[in-house]
């Protein structure tokens, strides 16, 4: 498979910066967006089509042509959304007159409910003795990921200095580099009391990563999930543990509890409201199998 054009480089370095230093994207979703223009490119380069040439037409291919390959709706919508913007910059710097990614879609995406655990498979879980440094540091983890409802990338980001024990807030860095601020509850804070004393004999002098692994260093989100998977066999947890899991339960059971959904939007830092609408959608879900279950003339025959 050839390389991409060396003009094409050269216009996707300049993306990359302005992606990196004017809009703040993390260096995963830059790299993302230039590893799908790049294939995009070699798929050009091999229909024979000029990287300054490109219509909408070629555009609707090339997502017909990522569809036939199995990628999903979700993933295609990524790589359009990483040529729109490729081609907004194009545009806004003389290169080329429209923008021919613009008028694409990718296929719709099927509603999929996100799963969740149960009060009582959550209460098992968290309510496991530390067994060593890295059980106290775990544990600490795990309970605040369901404590608060941030995201994976928002806990391996977090310094000590973002952790307010006394207020019983901790500080997050979310997506668009925006901050929010969450609250830490009673059990959580508990044990990052118990991880605190920890870390403190195991942390670099020179660190200030809240998580640290076995050499000192800040912990990274692929060691979290592997602890957690772990975490999830060795407590005989029926379901495959993932940090977005304890996220998703969090939103399920505080919604479920307060019915405010505006609240639960504010606390997950979601833009818009409709992406936590989803959430109501999963608890009239466990509401329709409680009525199944329970009301007289539900029950289905076998």
């Amino acid at each position: 498979m050839s390389e991409p054009a060396q003009g094409t480089e050269l216009w996707l370095e300049e993306f990359q910066a302005k992606l990196r230093w004017e809009r703040n994207y993390s260096t995963h979703t830059v790299a993302g967006y230039a590893s799908d223009i790049r294939q995009f490119s070699r798929w050009l380069d091999e229909q024979s089509i000029e990287p300054d040439q490109v219509r909408e037409s070629e555009v609707q291919r090339y997502a017909a042509h990522l569809f036939r390959q199995g990628r999903s709706p979700r993933s295609i919508q990524r790589v359009l959304s990483a040529l729109r913007g490729f081609y907004d910059h194009l545009v806004a710097t003389h290169r080329l007159a429209d923008n021919p990614a613009n008028g694409v879609r990718a296929p719709r995406q099927p509603r999929t409910l996100p799963k969740v655990l149960d009060v009582d498979a959550v209460m098992r879980l968290l309510d496991s003795r530390p067994d060593g440094p890295l059980g106290y540091r775990d544990l600490a983890m795990f309970e605040l990921l369901y404590s608060s409802g941030m995201r994976l990338s928002e806990l391996v980001g977090l310094d000590c200095s973002d952790l307010d024990m006394a207020a019983g807030e901790v500080l997050v860095l979310g997506k668009g580099r925006v901050q929010r601020k969450l609250p830490v509850g009673r059990m959580a804070l508990k044990a990052l009391r118990g991880w605190l004393d920890v870390r403190a004999k195991m942390a670099k002098p020179e660190e200030t990563a809240l998580f640290v692994g076995q050499r000192g260093k800040r912990l990274s989100a692929r060691n979290v999930q592997l602890r957690l998977r772990q975490f999830g066999c060795a407590s005989g947890s029926d379901q495959a543990l993932h940090p977005h899991l304890f996220r998703h339960s969090f939103a399920s059971h505080l919604l479920e509890s307060s019915g405010d959904l505006r609240a639960v939007q504010e606390l997950l830092g979601h833009r818009r409201i409709s992406t936590t609408q989803i959430y109501t959608h999963l608890d009239y879900q466990h509401l329709a199998q409680t009525y199944d279950s329970a009301h007289p003339r539900a029950r289905r025959r076998n």
